[in-house]
């Protein structure tokens, strides 16, 4: 976004999805965006006057027409907000218009006639921003929620628009600031030998805070995951019903399913909301040793896969026999990292058994004898035992309560990384009396990182990236 941050323009854009529906609505915002809306609107009534500025109800909605040059575009309902009771802290009014495409893009062109002009990506929320209506993370937040697409992932969302995560930075950061602040007036004074910061309360501030940034950081692998949806690597050997299983969860036909081993050369995504929880799984190549170019970049894939997911489903074929199934789940197992991932093995294809898929379940679990790995039957391709997966996926994740709070913006992550780096060496420095000043500005390091998670301390180029992820009209 090039457009200067004070810019006092007049913007315009539709704020609902591109196309047509059944309504539409334009927002305009800036310092004439109520004059400018009054010109072209003529409410209803028997007089048919144009608006009375001056008697404009905030958060009022006046029906009425949309005229330009005597001629009607369409019946609207037109809401005005005053500043600095609005979205973007400005005078703003939203005009609600059948979904017509073509009303959509002609009341833009009536408004850039007078005097509006069209809004960048993000800059109506930006607005909001500088004009102090929320901090930069909860500006994100809004982002968040409008791309939800599980109840998950919407009350992340909700939370940290709430605030919560803000606040949580705020009181370290100025319990950080304080302790700097001390330690700075001892420079004045370095030639008396005083000490204003008392080390005994700065080692227990530091080590509270540190902890507090470590959890926050640390929650980003469950946080992004509810975000964009828990990753769930299904692997094992070539034709042990992988695709198979992927189409019997979605319940439909996504993977190419065959008896001819290598069928899957690459990973497969798709994701599916399970109770409240979008869950995001990947269909990997079967594998085995080969020396086909191809199908070995697909199973080299598998194995990053394997390391990237938060939940290995691995499949075992009952047919292949009981030696090859627990050959087949050691060479998983030693591919999970279970401080950091669950394993779930799938017995598959019991339905070719006569009434032995108990017996087998109990064998292999004494087998492996690791209380971490479940271990269940099913038949993918007739969908015995999708229900157990299901109950097991559901229960899978030790989701946070809904006050926790969870990181989920990957910019907010390297932040705490970078704080957390810091106060590490302040620890390091005061155990080994490094001077005041060098400690000092470890200590601002981790102010600045946390201050730029809420945009106390931010640039304009870094503002301008975070909003162009913006849609138009938000």
């Amino acid at each position: 976004m090039q457009t200067n941050i004070l810019n006092s323009d007049t913007i315009c854009a539709v704020a609902t999805p591109n196309g047509m529906g059944a309504i539409a609505i334009v927002r305009i915002s800036g310092l004439k965006a109520v004059p400018i809306v009054a010109g072209v609107f003529q409410p209803s009534g028997k007089l048919k006057a144009s608006l009375d500025i001056e008697k404009i109800v905030s958060h009022k909605a006046y029906h009425g027409h949309i005229v330009d040059n005597g001629i009607m575009l369409d019946e609207v309902l037109v809401t005005f907000f005053k500043a600095p009771h609005s979205f973007t802290g400005e005078d703003s009014a939203e005009i609600s218009v059948h979904g017509s495409v073509y009303i959509q893009q002609k009341l833009l062109q009536v408004l850039i006639a007078h005097g509006c002009r069209m809004a960048e990506a993000g800059e109506f929320t930006r607005r909001a921003f500088v004009n102090r209506k929320f901090d930069l993370a909860q500006a994100e937040a809004i982002a968040d929620l409008i791309s939800s697409e599980s109840e998950a992932a919407h009350r992340v969302a909700i939370n940290q628009l709430k605030g919560g995560f803000s606040k949580e930075l705020q009181v370290m950061r100025s319990k950080l600031l304080e302790m700097t602040s001390l330690m700075e007036l001892e420079l004045d004074f370095s030639e008396e030998d005083v000490e204003f910061a008392d080390r005994g309360q700065l080692k227990a501030l530091l080590q509270e805070t540190l902890e507090h940034v470590n959890r926050l950081k640390d929650s980003f692998r469950l946080g992004n995951a509810i975000k964009n949806g828990i990753p769930v690597a299904i692997v094992g050997q070539t034709n042990t019903g992988k695709s198979t299983l992927l189409n019997a969860l979605l319940g439909e036909d996504r993977a190419i399913v065959s008896d001819i081993a290598g069928t899957t050369r690459d990973t497969i995504e798709e994701t599916l909301n399970i109770n409240g929880i979008l869950f995001r799984f990947i269909d990997t190549a079967g594998l085995r040793q080969t020396e086909e170019t191809i199908e070995k970049i697909g199973i080299e894939r598998s194995y990053r896969k394997i390391a990237e997911a938060t939940i290995v489903i691995g499949m075992l074929d009952v047919t292949n026999g009981y030696e090859s199934m627990v050959s087949s789940a050691n060479e998983i197992v030693s591919k999970v990292d279970f401080g950091q991932q669950q394993l779930i093995l799938c017995i598959n294809k019991v339905d070719t058994l006569a009434d032995q898929g108990e017996a087998l379940l109990g064998q292999l679990r004494q087998d492996l004898d690791n209380d971490d790995i479940m271990v269940i039957c099913l038949s993918a391709k007739h969908g015995f035992g999708l229900n157990d997966l299901y109950n097991v996926l559901k229960h899978s994740q030790p989701l946070a309560s809904p006050e926790a709070t969870l990181v989920t913006n990957v910019r907010h992550y390297e932040a705490l990384l970078h704080a957390s780096e810091s106060l590490q060496s302040v620890q390091q420095g005061l155990e080994m009396n490094i001077p005041t000043d060098l400690i000092s500005q470890n200590l601002r390091e981790a102010i600045h990182y946390l201050g730029s998670i809420t945009g106390e301390i931010t640039t304009d180029e870094i503002l301008g990236s975070i909003f162009s992820r913006f849609c138009i009209g938000k």
